[in-house]
């Protein structure tokens, strides 16, 4: 029979999978029809005659773009999409040939956002996507692409405000402690195609939006900052930012030539009616997709939730918490004193993470009703914070994963009969782009008996961890074999853990 290891790795693979490029293009999009085509979007038909326009800003978009090239064929006149500097090599040298352009697209590339800040490439990028925009009428159809990472790629302030002078301003607000809502609010409002900037300036061509979401909540005028979504921000806003960070007073001439001249109060909603917004890509997709896989492979499988955040030593906590409750069920102690000491824990621990959308106590009494014999799996997703307090390498799916191991040993050590040690446990944590910090890495799996090993063999998980080294302590073992590697996927719907738990 498969290892847990195996089957967590199977179910992280077909997350990701499934919310690739291509596959969720093809979900999403089709081309009907003959004499008069249609582009179908979700059940929606739009007619396309010569007409048909592509414009994409992203880490994800090159793949997305070549899928919808597959899709749309002769009927695609021209294309610009702005991308990551450097992506279309790192794709070819990974052999990802589906994710590029065909030879003799009639789809630009430019690329820019070095280090993922705005610069004069993302700004001839934005440029060139502006007047695109502009140039279309009321036949025409403008199929846009976003994915994360399309802020950076998108800068276009509104004249006279310089590029160099937008960042300034952004650099001291984060000096300053602003949040990055906070952060969004005054760019969005300094920006031409931002907070639905490109929808106007498309209008009154038809404008449709293809989303990869990689945002907690999948919020349309967050992602990538909004472009063709109604801004829920108005410059009265963007003023009380300003004014909460002490800046009124030393902004460049530009912003306050461009704040003096907007409406301060919010003008009456804009009618967006020429805009369909569709996500076509999310954690929850992903997740759902998982879950469908372990109850393939046996498994009960419940969703945690799509939304979990908060700092990581908190959210640790939380599965270590969720992992013990489990095993006491397989053990027929669930119900017992120490049952509810647990579940205590994990309703105080919830509160204080306070994860949009979660009802755990709903989800406590999904547990109880478990067959005490079958395997179970528990998946999740989100993006946790880390502090960085050392200098060593990994990333918050490694350290999520340590701590979770380190976590469940010290549970382990604490109780004389464990029910902890009459399951096989493993928790897998990994980035949906294949990227965990600044390690080959996406992230790792972790059990309590690799901790065991660990301190046998004097490795001291808790002085790793203290380090943020978390990369180090995995490639210790087994040439690494406990590292989710995985390659770049050319997707992004952030990060994704499962726990898997059956008895011995």
């Amino acid at each position: 029979s498969m290892s847990l290891r195996e089957h967590a790795l199977s179910l992280f693979r077909s997350a990701v999978g499934t919310v690739r490029p291509a596959p969720m293009l093809k979900r999403a999009v089709k081309l009907q029809g003959d004499g008069c085509p249609q582009l179908i979007v979700k059940g929606r038909a739009f007619p396309v005659k010569r007409n048909l326009y592509l414009v994409g800003f992203g880490k994800a978009v090159l793949g997305m773009a070549a899928a919808a090239e597959d899709i749309l064929g002769d009927h695609l006149i021209r294309g610009i999409v702005s991308v990551p500097l450097g992506i279309q090599e790192s794709l070819q040298r990974a052999g990802m040939q589906e994710m590029l352009l065909k030879p003799h697209s009639r789809i630009q590339v430019i690329e820019g956002a070095k280090n993922n800040l705005p610069d004069p490439e993302a700004l001839r990028g934005a440029g060139a996507i502006q007047e695109l925009a502009q140039g279309l009428t009321a036949d025409d159809l403008l199929l846009v692409l976003i994915s994360g990472g399309g802020s950076a790629l998108l800068p276009a302030p509104i004249p006279p405000i310089l590029l160099e002078e937008k960042e300034k301003l952004t650099k001291m607000l984060a000096s300053r402690g602003a949040a990055i809502q906070e952060l969004n609010t005054v760019r969005k409002t300094l920006s031409l195609l931002k907070g639905g900037g490109l929808a106007r300036l498309a209008y009154p061509a038809q404008v449709v939006s293809l989303i990869l979401s990689d945002v907690i909540g999948d919020p349309l005028d967050i992602i990538a900052s909004g472009p063709t979504a109604v801004s829920s921000h108005s410059v009265q806003d963007c003023l009380q930012v300003l004014a909460k960070y002490n800046l009124l007073h030393n902004l460049p001439e530009s912003v306050e030539t461009v704040l003096s001249s907007s409406p301060t109060t919010r003008a009456a909603p804009e009618d967006y009616s020429h805009v369909c917004n569709v996500i076509i890509g999310s954690n929850a997709l992903a997740l759902d997709e998982a879950k469908r896989q372990a109850e393939g492979l046996g498994y009960v499988a419940l969703i945690l939730s799509a939304a979990v955040c908060g700092d990581i030593g908190h959210v640790a906590a939380l599965y270590c918490q969720l992992i013990r409750l489990l095993c006491l069920g397989f053990a027929g102690l669930g119900e017992g004193p120490l049952g509810n000491e647990v579940r205590g824990n994990l309703l105080q621990l919830a509160a204080e993470l306070d994860i949009p959308g979660l009802n755990l106590a709903e989800f406590l009494q999904a547990l109880q009703g478990l067959e005490p014999e079958k395997p179970v799996c528990i998946l999740a997703g989100g993006e946790t914070t880390v502090r960085l307090r050392g200098s060593g390498k990994g990333g918050r799916n490694q350290e999520l994963a340590l701590r979770v191991g380190l976590g469940l040993h010290r549970a382990q050590g604490a109780e004389a009969s464990s029910p902890l040690g009459r399951c096989e446990i493993i928790f897998l944590s990994g980035g949906t782009d294949g990227q965990d910090g600044p390690t080959g890495a996406a992230g790792a799996f972790c059990s309590p008996e690799l901790v065991d090993e660990a301190f046998q063999e004097g490795l001291d998980a808790e002085a790793f961890l203290s380090n943020n080294d978390s990369y180090t302590f995995f490639s210790h073992f087994q040439r690494g074999r406990h590292l989710l590697v995985t390659g770049l996927t050319g997707t992004n719907v952030m990060d994704i853990q499962a726990v898997l738990i059956r008895p011995k």
